[in-house]
């Protein structure tokens, strides 16, 4: 009976707790044009070249560019993934998740100045605001030609607030890049739904295994 029950509970627990749904957000900047306005090339969209990407939910304010790599030089190196980053060039630069994050949030960035990135409760940067992502003044050692080539990381618990924004245009008056910004989604209410359909199927098998037991 106890080898019986043995996953059923732990299946229960893992729903109970959200382990199966509490996936972190990776957005890593890979796949927009340079140059472009970021927009909704992460949200079923595109950005501002028309171009595609993943659909994860996220999208910038029209002032959240990417930045690539090309002919004209590099702008940044060593980043952890290395062929894209995001750069606010004006105050509109807002990345939001409408369904909300909570947890711990994070982000790589380099940056010739110090400053902080403000975590809120609404969109574009609206509501209630929950913290902030420190900047420190990183980019140390670099040469001309590549002028960012050092990252660090910031990171903010939210503990069980729920935010919809990251304000990146806060550092539109300085020179800084952001990588691998990595959120934790709130599940979806269809996620809560199928949360309960599997507690109660996790239930139905746990009741057959006690009649077995005790026909046996």
């Amino acid at each position: 009976m106890k080898l019986t029950l043995a996953p059923v509970a732990l299946l229960g627990g893992m729903l109970l707790s959200g382990t199966t749904f509490a996936v972190p957000l990776v957005v890593d900047f890979e796949t927009p044009t340079s140059f472009a306005s970021i927009a909704e090339h992460y949200n079923g969209g595109v950005d501002g070249a028309d171009v595609a990407g993943a659909n994860l939910g996220v999208s910038f304010g029209p002032d959240a560019l990417a930045l690539r790599n090309d002919e004209l030089g590099p702008y940044f190196g060593n980043a952890p993934s290395p062929v894209g980053v995001l750069t606010a060039v004006f105050e509109d630069a807002a990345m939001n998740v409408a369904i909300g994050f909570t947890g711990m949030v994070s982000f790589s960035y380099s940056s010739n100045d110090a400053g902080e990135i403000g975590v809120w409760s609404g969109l574009n940067g609206t509501g209630t605001r929950l913290g902030g992502l420190a900047l420190m003044a990183n980019a140390v050692g670099c040469d001309v030609a590549t002028p960012l080539c050092t990252f660090g990381m910031s990171s903010f618990d939210l503990g069980t607030n729920v935010a919809k924004s990251i304000t990146f245009g806060d550092a539109a008056g300085i020179t800084a890049v952001f990588d691998n910004v990595t959120v934790t989604a709130v599940p979806e209410p269809e996620t809560y739904a199928l949360m309960g359909l599997g507690l109660v199927a996790v239930a139905g098998v746990a009741g057959r295994a006690r009649r077995r037991a005790a026909v046996n």
